[in-house]
């Protein structure tokens, strides 16, 4: 699988639920999904399009989390083959699998490049006409707009701290996982 999940859009949000997957993450997200890319090449070099579109996992988690993160059909198996390694029964692994797994669902893309984001979703974001898909490399997250710019502002401080003044940010890459 190529390509990464990287940019940030807004994007709006009708009365149904309805939004647009942004076109770059689109492509990513049928490249991740094993059963569409075989339709796909089961079609090529035909004109048909390929009926049904391409499914992805939203992780809505707990309270914790202010955003969803979705992770390609692909992105989820390995996420759950680690959570699987995990010994049964330990608090480690059960945290895991209500946050990644039971606080989770299905998405499939229609023929016009949006998804349904269920009431339950939009109720947890406090989501209105629009929200922020915003690219993380391998997943990415949908937010309510002034939680997102919030988020951005809080977090800005934390994430280079330790950083000497004029350091240039590239250079935590160097440090130590």
């Amino acid at each position: 699988m190529t390509g990464s999940f990287r940019g940030e859009f807004s994007q709006k949000v009708d009365g149904k639920g309805r939004v647009s997957i942004p076109a770059a993450f689109r492509r990513h997200l049928e490249d991740g999904d094993p059963e569409f890319r075989a339709r796909r090449e089961a079609l090529r070099g035909e004109d048909d399009k390929v009926k049904g579109g391409a499914r992805f996992v939203i992780v809505y988690g707990d309270a914790r989390r202010e955003f969803l993160e979705c992770y390609t059909v692909e992105g989820m198996a390995a996420l759950e083959a680690r959570i699987l390694a995990i010994p049964r029964g330990t608090p480690r692994r059960r945290a895991l699998e209500r946050v990644f797994i039971t606080l989770s669902t299905v998405a499939e893309i229609d023929g016009d490049g949006r998804i349904v984001l269920p009431q339950k979703l939009r109720e947890k974001l406090a989501l209105g006409e629009e929200a922020v898909f915003a690219g993380t490399a391998d997943t990415f997250q949908i937010w309510q707009p002034e939680a997102y710019d919030r988020d951005l502002a809080e977090k800005a401080g934390e994430e280079i701290e330790g950083l000497a003044p004029g350091v240039d940010i590239a250079a935590l890459l160097d440090r130590d996982v």
